[in-house]
């Protein structure tokens, strides 16, 4: 019998040959192959119970002692998609969730990510090496992962796997600059595994999983570096990565990477098997979770019914995050008194949610003075908002000892912090003892950082606002324009820009003077910026339409309705067959009519001044209008898709007209069950010339249990004489 590859000179790699469930030894051998084959065993179990007992719980910002939950009581499947939404790294992450729609892609099981699509062969099997799976900060990330490891500690999933490896990029980032094997580096964050064998790896099917590639601070490369292909040679912690995602190092190995989209590129495409995309909950889902974080079930409804009414809150709890915020908030005041005013804001929420901490900690620290109470909170959270202010424009979301002290938090007082803001402020004690420190959310970040800059105008702190405007007068509104200025010119400040707006609000100021130790009265200012708003969105033609939109969410934060009835005023005029329109245009006003009070009464596409895509980019509005008008649309699958999502949520749509419009198969489907919704109050569908055009592809109609009558009888005749109908069954009863 040949020797097989595993086997040294006067040695036995037994590891490898358990995991590999090939029978290599015979004869005198065969007994000490089971021996260690059972003590191989032994090890597995035991890495699987202490992987189940790491991650069975979850962690919502609550403090772990107090108030755990288990991970399979509460998880709600997200959505997760093959591919990526188009455009996904090229706005602010809240806004991705704002603005985006379901995509048409089948949902991927996250236990099934390394399992070729079923739309292709056994082949592909192997090639899926490498995941990628992007998503927006607390859209689901780091619970996916959790809830993966689970089910394999489970044996619930994945079966064949044998060893998992947990490496998140926070941990990483401690130990950047030394120098580890890849087997030393396994041992330090996985001490159970010391009695294994390095070779174990290239027999066993082993999964890598970089959790939080956003949060790295280690510059990864795949050109002109060190080569590595030994588990046991020494290198730098970015070079070990490199090659490993390379396949130069462990080839055999899955790899599943997790990130924020803005950092995803990171990794060069080519490197990349799969891409998949978290997009958070879905409707159905949003109330699963609400239903399973909230026991009372009167209360349960009463909160998704509140959500529902709001859309910008209901659009919000896509993410899992703000479920959590809102379920806290809405918790707290329905308490308190069920005829209360609810947060209609994002900042209302957050501001809210701050003063849930403050009350939960001031009640558990009752002996301090209570005269004192308000300066102690205000140098605690003013230190936080420094801190989130300060790695918020350095782009960093998870801090360490360095970053604290740059804000003035002293280290060995850090539990402080996280014990006061125990939801809002995180302190991990990782690899080596060390620790780390986050925002439960980056949108806490960008709060605090906002609260900040008020505070810093408030108290005329002239060296924060230089990096906004250089100005002796510091007006609120010269403030405000300038930090509109600001975040028309980059990506990542339009959820702090909101916030800020929000925050200046009187009302809000009130609900907060604690803290910022008085108030301002800006009337005067709010004036001015929402007229600079409004003519930023009206008469900037280079404003791109996510930047148009931001805009127009700040005006929401000003709890402002004029551009609403200007938008609705010009689509119902003779303007929009003159005002020429451009894609961004089109996508800006189909997202505002959306989130309107106001129904409109009528969406003609046909009589915009657009192009066949502008008019396609309008489509989503028929979610919020009463009579849409469609024709000669030239309708994608997408579109029909976006039809038939308004057809099942807009209660107001009466009237339909598709006709002359190339509908396939697939679209008609999508269609024709929406109609079936009890949702569905539609009236009027116009649709008999689709099947009379030239380019009509429509094969199959389902007309049953529908009252026709003559009129539309007559209708449905004549266009089934057509020679262009191609219709091929036709069922009426």
């Amino acid at each position: 019998m040949d020797r097989p590859n595993n086997f040294r000179t006067g040695a036995v790699n037994p590891e490898a040959m358990a995991c590999s469930g090939k029978n290599y030894v015979t004869g005198d051998l065969q007994d000490t192959y089971q021996a260690v084959h059972d003590a191989i065993k032994t090890v597995k179990a035991t890495y699987k119970t202490s992987m189940k007992n790491k991650y069975e719980r979850l962690f919502e910002g609550i403090k772990r002692q107090e108030n755990e939950t288990l991970l399979n009581r509460i998880y709600t499947q997200l959505y997760i998609i093959e591919g990526e939404r188009e455009g996904v790294n090229e706005e602010h992450e809240i806004l991705q969730m704002e603005t985006r729609a379901r995509t048409q892609d089948t949902p991927i099981n996250c236990n099934d990510i390394f399992k070729p699509s079923p739309k292709t062969g056994c082949e592909e099997e192997d090639k899926i090496k490498t995941v990628l799976t992007k998503g927006i900060a607390g859209i689901g990330k780091n619970v996916s992962v959790q809830k993966f490891i689970l089910d394999w500690a489970e044996g619930k999933a994945n079966h064949d796997v044998d060893f998992m490896f947990v490496l998140p990029f926070r941990e990483l980032n401690l130990i950047k600059d030394d120098q580890y094997s890849l087997h030393k580096l396994l041992l330090d964050f996985h001490p159970e595994l010391q009695v294994l064998d390095s070779k174990i790896y290239e027999e066993c099917k082993v999964v890598f999983i970089f959790d939080g590639l956003d949060e790295g601070r280690i510059t990864l490369k795949f050109s002109d570096i060190q080569n590595v292909s030994n588990v046991n040679e020494a290198s730098s912690v970015g070079v070990l990565m490199s090659n490993l995602m390379k396949g130069d190092l462990l080839p055999s190995a899955h790899i599943w990477i997790t990130s924020r989209p803005a950092a995803a590129n990171e990794i060069s495409s080519e490197y990349i098997n799969r891409l998949t995309e978290i997009q958070g909950f879905s409707d159905p889902q949003k109330e699963e979770y609400f239903r399973k974080r909230i026991s009372d079930e009167h209360q349960a409804g009463k909160i998704i019914s509140h959500i529902r009414k709001s859309k910008s809150l209901d659009i919000m709890c896509h993410i899992p995050v703000f479920c959590w915020v809102s379920s806290a908030v809405l918790q707290n005041i329905l308490k308190q008194d069920i005829n209360a005013k609810i947060p209609q804001t994002l900042t209302e929420m957050y501001i809210h949610f701050l003063l849930i901490q403050i009350n939960t900690r001031n009640q558990k620290y009752d002996e301090r003075d209570p005269e004192k109470l308000p300066q102690f909170n205000r140098e605690e959270i003013v230190k936080l908002a420094e801190l989130a202010y300060n790695q918020l424009m350095k782009g960093n979301v998870m801090f360490y000892e360095e970053d604290l002290i740059e804000s003035g938090i002293d280290v060995t007082e850090a539990s402080v912090y996280s014990g006061i803001c125990t939801e809002i402020f995180k302190e991990e004690t990782v690899i080596h003892q060390k620790n780390v420190y986050s925002f439960i959310h980056l949108s806490f970040q960008e709060f605090l950082a906002a609260l900040y800059v008020f505070y810093c105008h408030l108290h005329k702190n002239k060296e924060v606002l230089k990096s906004f405007y250089i100005c002796e007068q510091m007006s609120l509104y010269m403030l405000l324009k300038a930090a509109i200025d600001k975040s028309l010119q980059t990506r990542h400040l339009d959820l702090f820009l909101r916030f800020l707006l929000g925050i200046t609000l009187e009302s809000n100021q009130i609900l907060i003077q604690d803290l910022l130790t008085y108030t301002e009265n800006n009337r005067g200012a709010y004036y001015e910026i929402t007229l600079y708003i409004t003519d930023r969105i009206i008469g900037d033609e280079q404003l791109s339409a996510d930047k148009s939109i931001n805009l127009f969410l700040c005006l929401q934060e000003l709890n402002n309705q004029t551009l609403y009835r200007e938008i609705q005023r010009f689509v119902n005029s003779d303007k929009i067959s003159y005002t020429e329109l451009s894609l961004p245009h089109c996508s800006a006003i189909a997202y505002m009519l959306q989130m309107s009070d106001e129904v409109l009464n009528e969406l003609n596409l046909i009589k915009f001044n657009t192009s066949d895509e502008g008019r396609r980019r309008l489509i989503p509005a028929v979610r919020n209008c009463r009579k849409a008008l469609l024709s000669d649309c030239k309708l994608s699958d997408q579109c029909c898709e976006s039809v038939a999502t308004s057809l099942q949520l807009n209660f107001s749509l009466r009237e339909l007209d598709l006709s002359n419009n190339d509908l396939k198969d697939s679209g008609g489907r999508l269609l024709f069950n929406a109609l079936k919704s009890p949702n569905c109050q539609l009236e009027k569908l116009s649709l008999a010339s689709a099947l009379q055009s030239s380019n009509t592809c429509l094969k199959e109609l389902d007309l049953s249990n529908n009252d026709l009558k003559d009129s539309g009888v007559k209708l449905l005749s004549n266009a089934l004489k057509s020679p262009n109908c191609k219709l091929e069954k036709l069922r009426q009863f």
